[in-house]
């Protein structure tokens, strides 16, 4: 059947020149109704004269439909469907739709199915209270209508609740925050499906509500964003990436502000109709559990239903200190606040602002809130109202502040308070994973507040990229601390940690922390061991809350080992001796002789003998492999005979296998025997999943090591996976530094990551005559950033070389010099 749609390019170029989404969805609408019509007049008014109604429902009935939505219709019969004339009446009609290219979801109900409540299937309740009658049995439609009113009514608790369940659920998915750098403008809070809830919820309650300017020009803004996605990627896409990000506008950031602006307006509302349900769906044990927590209020507060009020609302003009007293209330009692609460706040801001702008004793009650149990959410509540920006109008620079990389997830205002959430997380003493952290949280507890403090102000020098963000944080805190009046002692510690938040992430992931000018430089940026302990619960916070994984198990154990050393070289003293080989090793001998120390360091007794096992077998067999899981990641050793380039071929045989490199050493005596070892991660569980695999590839790494196999072959193999879809292309950088390391030059290298890299790099670095001894991995999103500790016969390496391997390296991540 020929579509009689009108033309889809011209509604596409009227919306691209016009940016008014409202007309597309009218015009897009009025074409599938006219398809559907056309439709059912060819095959199912000759075969149904009767008994037979076409229900737009959903997004379709409220006339909603953008460029690639689905076009939910509901076909609404008086009976099933019998007899074959039927049936095939109906998949002629179905097929005719789908070949004038909808994407139908449809379902053929009765109107006592329509009718029946299915808690699996509360969709269903839910598109048709958005129904509306497209063609045919009008009597049949009509006769559905009283009973749907009734349904609904008796219904409406359960379906209240189970919307309310579902959007917290949808919520919970995306850490119940609306500042995502790549929002899904569809289903994130704040996003399209927020205002289908207010909408929904309205109906239901059958008290529906003056949808305001400002959500007016919110559903606006977003359905203007979606339009231009599903036209962009040519398919129901909701997620605005950073590529759409910049297409869509030439201030990306500032463009970016005014999306966060919006969405908050449409969580808010959401949220208010959210905790008006609450009222509706609650049972009687949680109206008598809400009843005891009533008994907290006092003579500012008052807690219903789990949400905090005002008394005396009018007195926050005349005291605004009243508003830190109900945060450090939040704080204590972890309750929320109500959204008429919020309201008050939120219209006293100029108030607050004039107030607080003028030095004030503020630091004993913000002290109070930050020493609280639940400081997070009375910190999350204070950024949602704009008290904190009154406090603090150097968090202004932060507010909805996009940083454009593909590691972090949020804005950086939202990343901090994810940030101090995660080290507030610790108090869980549950956490097996995390046992040692939460062990440092309570050592650390008196402390928090001053780690709180410097983390709400660690990233606000970001929004100015001419000097290290760090220094200028510190800067813009000094002054509001002092506008706070904090105490001399706390603020100047509160600023240290501010001025190096970054130290411990920087060691843990880019320096050897077994080489001693690491541990060195470690102790001298600390200063003591109470800061070391303070720095390392903020770096736990501030890798947490880039995203939830950022923290994986091998960063953890990274922090941890550098907090341990850290600690152990600030409270020993320093000595070059030692370090001395044991004198009772079950090592040979022959095995350890030439071994730099280093080795002795970074190896246990027991690993020392099971090496010097592998050397004998290697010394009959030319190579010997151990394979073993530890702490979460995988570790393979290779002991053989020194060669050329070993080194970038076992890198590159583990890359064929699609394992993701961590750590790498490499180790000769004087015998000319190498231990190499590889800490490596599994992402696809390969070897968990397929034991078999773990003899594949140790033996395939025997036969590379002999020659057997060309590694070169096995990368091929792999197929390289396509870069991060509207990626920020990278420059690449390499770096040298003889300063950090008395014995080798550390060659650093930031580019993009790909299969393979590795091996390029090592090969590239080996062919120049240069020996590997430690190499650092680390992967931000796409960014591969590895360190190579490197020495030419022993010595560091002399700056012509340096030159001349920069260009090839260069030239190896793709911007030859």
């Amino acid at each position: 059947m020929a579509s009689p749609l009108s033309s889809p390019a011209a509604i596409r170029e009227q919306f691209l020149a016009s940016g008014d989404a409202a007309v597309l969805l009218r015009r897009r609408t009025a074409g599938v109704d006219a398809v559907v019509a056309a439709a059912y007049d060819q095959y199912l008014a000759p075969q149904f004269s009767s008994g037979v109604a076409l229900l737009a429902v959903g997004g379709y009935g409220r006339q909603e439909l953008f460029p690639y939505s689905d076009v939910d219709l509901l076909i609404l019969v008086d009976r099933d469907l019998q007899g074959d004339a039927n049936r095939n009446a109906l998949s002629a009609f179905l097929r005719s739709l789908w070949d004038a290219g909808l994407r139908l979801s449809q379902s053929v109900r009765t109107a006592a199915e329509c009718c029946r409540f299915d808690p699996a299937n509360i969709e269903l309740s839910i598109s048709l209270i958005d129904q509306r009658l497209l063609i045919g049995d009008r009597a049949l439609y009509d006769a559905l209508q009283p009973k749907l009113a009734k349904y609904f009514e008796t219904q409406r608790v359960a379906l209240v609740r189970h919307l309310a369940n579902m959007t917290q659920e949808r919520h919970a998915k995306a850490q119940g925050t609306i500042f995502h750098l790549e929002p899904n403008v569809k289903e994130n809070p704040g996003g399209i499906r927020d205002l289908h809830v207010i909408h929904w919820l309205e109906r239901l309650q059958g008290a529906a509500e003056e949808p305001g300017l400002r959500l007016l020009d919110a559903q606006r803004f977003l359905f203007d964003v979606r339009c231009r996605l599903h036209y962009k990627y040519g398919r129901d896409a909701n997620v605005l990436t950073f590529e759409a990000q910049e297409e869509f506008s030439p201030q990306p950031e500032r463009w970016m502000r005014e999306f966060y602006r919006h969405a908050r307006e449409i969580n808010r509302r959401a949220l208010r109709h959210l905790e008006l349900s609450e009222a509706l769906t609650e049972s009687s044990l949680l109206r008598q559990f809400r009843d005891w927590r009533s008994r907290l209020s006092n003579a500012d507060f008052t807690v219903s239903r789990e949400r905090v009020f005002f008394r005396a609302p009018q007195q926050i003009a005349k005291d605004p200190e009243l508003v830190l007293r109900l945060f450090a209330f939040v704080g204590r009692h972890g309750v929320k606040l109500a959204i008429e609460t919020m309201r008050r706040i939120e219209e006293q801001a100029p108030v607050l602002i004039e107030h607080f702008s003028i030095s004030r004793p503020v630091w004993p009650v913000l002290r109070e809130i930050l020493s609280s149990p639940f400081a997070p959410g009375a910190l999350r509540a204070m950024h949602q109202t704009g008290v904190l920006l009154a406090i603090f109008p150097e968090w202004r620079e932060i507010e909805c502040l996009v940083v454009r990389d593909f590691y972090h997830r949020y804005t950086v205002d939202e990343h901090t308070l994810e940030a101090i959430s995660a080290i507030a997380g610790l108090r869980d003493t549950k956490l097996e994973d995390r046992k040692r952290f939460t062990t440092l949280f309570a050592e650390s507890e008196p402390d928090l507040p001053v780690v709180y403090l410097a983390l709400l102000f660690h990233d606000t020098g970001k929004s100015d990229g001419l000097e290290s963000h760090a220094t200028r944080s510190a800067r813009l805190a000094a002054v509001a601390l002092e506008r706070i009046q904090v105490p001399p002692d706390v603020r100047d510690e509160a600023l240290f940690l501010i001025e190096h938040h970054l130290d411990l992430s920087v060691i843990m992931l880019s320096r050897d922390l077994n080489d001693p000018a690491t541990l060195r430089e470690l102790s001298e940026k600390t200063g003591t061991v109470e800061h070391l302990k303070l720095l390392t619960l903020i770096t736990y916070g501030d890798i947490s809350g880039v995203n939830p994984g950022a923290l994986t198990p091998w960063r953890m154990e990274q922090l941890w080992l550098t907090y341990v050393r850290g600690s152990k070289e600030l409270t020993l003293e320093l000595e070059s001796d030692r370090i001395q080989a044991p004198a009772d090793s079950n090592a040979s001998t022959t095995f350890l002789q030439g071994f730099p120390t280093r080795y002795l360091r970074t190896h246990s007794r027991e690993e020392i003998s099971e090496h010097a096992l592998l050397a004998e077998r290697a010394r009959h067999a030319g190579v010997a492999v151990d394979l073993r899981r530890r702490d979460g990641v995988w570790l393979l050793t290779v002991v053989t005979g020194d060669r050329p380039g070993l080194f970038a071929s076992l890198a590159g045989t583990l890359s064929s296998f699609g394992m993701d490199i961590v750590k790498a050493e490499a180790f000769a005596n004087s015998s000319g025997v190498v231990v190499d070892s590889f800490t490596f991660s599994d992402p696809m569980r390969t070897l968990e999943l397929n034991p078999d695999e773990i003899d594949r590839l140790k033996l395939v790494v025997q036969r590379v090591v002999l020659g057997r196999e060309d590694v070169r072959k096995l990368l091929r193999g792999r197929s390289k996976p396509a870069g991060a879809k509207g990626a920020v292309k990278l420059k690449p950088s390499v770096a040298f530094d003889s300063e950090s390391s008395q014995l080798a030059t550390l060659i650093e290298i930031v580019t993009e990551d790909r299969a393979g890299l590795l091996y390029d790099l090592a090969s590239t670095i080996s062919a120049a005559g240069c020996d590997i001894d430690v190499v650092l991995i680390d992967t931000e999103a796409h960014k591969a950033i590895d360190v190579f500790y490197v020495t030419v016969g022993g010595q560091k390496l002399h700056p012509d070389l340096q030159a001349s391997l920069r260009r090839e390296l260069l030239h190896v991540c793709g911007n030859g010099e």
